[in-house]
């Protein structure tokens, strides 16, 4: 089944976020868009040559453990904002994956609670299984868990 669940507006997030009490302390707003790449995560990161074009992925998370990264985020040194948004289900390229806002007070502590919030999030909260093939329809697909 496909998620037919649009990501939310960062443009509205960020209206919301300046508007939220915390603001006042914030002196930057960083954001995350993570998406659905057609290169394989072994030829990014690894640079394993001779891996086929992903053509989507299965993505899934643990919404108990994003909450306590979430948590953990909001309670780094001169962090005042945190928002998360997660997408679930069977992706296409170009598919928003994740959308993370964070708002502090300096650039470098704003820069890391974003670093660590994200990495908590890809390392310890979700599934992510590519797909690799011509189409994310009806036939079985190579996957690989990531």
């Amino acid at each position: 089944m496909m998620r037919d669940n649009l990501a939310p507006s960062v443009d509205a997030w960020l209206k919301e976020a300046k508007a939220d009490p915390a603001a006042k302390d914030c002196g930057m707003f960083l954001v995350h868009n993570g998406t659905v790449r057609q290169t394989a995560k072994a030829k990014v990161r690894k640079g394993a040559e001779g891996t086929a074009e992903v053509c989507g992925m299965r993505f899934s998370y643990d919404a108990g453990k994003v909450d306590a990264a979430v948590q953990a985020a909001k309670a780094m040194p001169g962090i005042f904002y945190v928002r998360v948004w997660l997408n679930e289900g069977i992706l296409s390229l170009g598919d928003d994956i994740m959308l993370v806002l964070v708002g502090g007070d300096i650039r470098p502590r704003v820069i890391d609670a974003l670093q660590a919030l994200v990495g908590e999030i890809k390392n310890n909260c979700v599934c992510e299984e590519e797909i690799y093939g011509q189409a994310l329809t009806g036939t079985e697909a190579e996957h690989e868990t990531l």
